[in-house]
């Protein structure tokens, strides 16, 4: 099982997020809400980058699939105040039959030192709201870019 204190291997897509006032709580750290919608962007980055329209990957009427997050943690490591930019490392840590785990990873816009990391499991699922086979476009994105495939 992937661990949210691990770096998974294969590739990573970097994207920088910018940290607004509507990001944080009353004493100026990023709310932790805030870091489960930059997870999301992340995804979304991620299906763009391969090609992808998150519009059409999430729920595609046309070939009858839908891809809900089913799980979904985050450590929070070091405060991020607003204003900063944060570096956000996107990449896969398993790639299953019928699910797909992203890993997060958060730094500062100049270091290494990790502020945040999470994960997010999304479920393929069919018409009847049944797990189903991974959509072949989404899974060869996922190999491409992952190490970590099993037969879950």
């Amino acid at each position: 099982m992937q661990h949210l204190t691990d770096e998974p291997s294969g590739k990573s897509l970097e994207i920088r997020v910018p940290v607004r006032f509507g990001d944080t709580d009353p004493y100026g750290v990023v709310y932790f809400a805030s870091y489960f919608r930059y997870c999301h962007h992340g995804i979304e980055e991620f299906l763009r980058h391969h090609g992808l329209r998150p519009e059409t990957m999430f729920r595609n009427e046309d070939q009858g699939y839908g891809l809900p997050i089913v799980g979904a943690a985050c450590d929070f490591l070091k405060p991020v105040r607003y204003g900063a930019i944060l570096r956000l490392r996107v990449s896969i840590a398993r790639v299953g039959e019928k699910s797909l785990t992203f890993a997060f990873h958060f730094y500062p816009e100049q270091g290494e030192a990790c502020l945040a990391r999470g994960q997010a499991t999304l479920v393929a699922i069919d018409r009847s709201w049944r797990s189903r086979s991974l959509p072949e476009q989404l899974l060869a994105a996922a190999e491409s870019q992952s190490q970590a495939h099993d037969e879950r």
